[in-house]
């Protein structure tokens, strides 16, 4: 926040305009500390178990946890718990879902392209600007694409026929400064390939790092959206520098 005349006025970070998440005399409450990765999908603070003072959950009778996530009537630990839902990920349910009692509930409910025991598989993935599965010449299995024959790229985007000389697909690959995409991937047919390597790498001519978007939740893009050069292009729904707001329907 901002002290003028010794008052506090807190940054509000609610983009709804609503009472701001931070607030407090000295602007040392924030609610934020009491959503839960799921409770984006709701007005719920605490899990819809507890109820939020001054950033910290006060949880219902029946549930613990930092955020009221863990059910008493569970017969593994909170900790246990957690782990279950990690599976090979850094986040429970892979940042994609409610943890409850060692098992995962992907999110957006009802949205089949999130899927797996940890919510491991994000099938969005798999799908262009126009949401075209795999460029039309592939399928999908667990987010990643798997091409038909002659096509091949993250997306299937890519033809194996090329009907110009190498030399003219060069220098639809050369940047202004005369380097082959970037020196950072190869040339195909008059498009760059980026160094499949350094999967942050993109852009038309390989320029743009991907690292450089803003992330929430320790994913890039919340994994909401994708990131296009620096800044996320968000998914249905979604709404933020992050993707990190949901503006869809609301869910219990």
């Amino acid at each position: 926040g901002t002290c003028v005349c010794g008052e506090c006025t807190c940054h509000d970070v609610d983009p709804t305009g609503d009472w701001g998440d931070i607030h407090g005399d000295t602007c040392e409450c924030d609610e934020r500390n009491c959503k839960a990765v799921y409770d984006r999908y709701s007005d719920d603070f605490c899990s819809g178990h507890g109820q939020c003072n001054c950033g910290r959950c006060d949880c219902k009778e029946g549930w613990t946890g930092k955020k009221c996530e863990h059910p008493h009537s569970c017969p593994m630990s909170a900790e246990e718990s957690t782990k279950k839902c990690q599976g090979n990920s850094n986040l429970p349910c892979s940042g994609r879902g409610r943890c409850e009692c060692g098992q995962c509930t992907c999110f957006p409910p009802g949205d089949n392209r999130v899927h797996g025991k940890n919510c491991e598989c994000d099938d969005r993935q798999c799908e262009n600007a126009d949401g075209d599965v795999c460029g039309g010449h592939g399928i999908c299995s667990c987010g990643r694409c798997i091409c038909q024959d002659g096509w091949f790229g993250k997306l299937c985007q890519h033809s194996r026929k090329c009907n110009m000389t190498e030399e003219e697909s060069r220098s639809l690959c050369e940047s202004a400064d005369g380097v082959l995409c970037s020196g950072k991937g190869s040339c195909h047919c008059g498009k760059c390939i980026c160094s499949p390597q350094e999967w942050y790498i993109s852009g038309d001519f390989c320029e743009c790092d991907d690292r450089d978007c803003d992330k929430h939740d320790g994913l890039i893009c919340t994994g909401n959206g994708v990131c296009s050069c620096g800044n996320c292009e968000c998914w249905e729904g979604w709404n933020g520098n992050a993707c990190e707001i949901w503006l869809g329907r609301e869910y219990p």
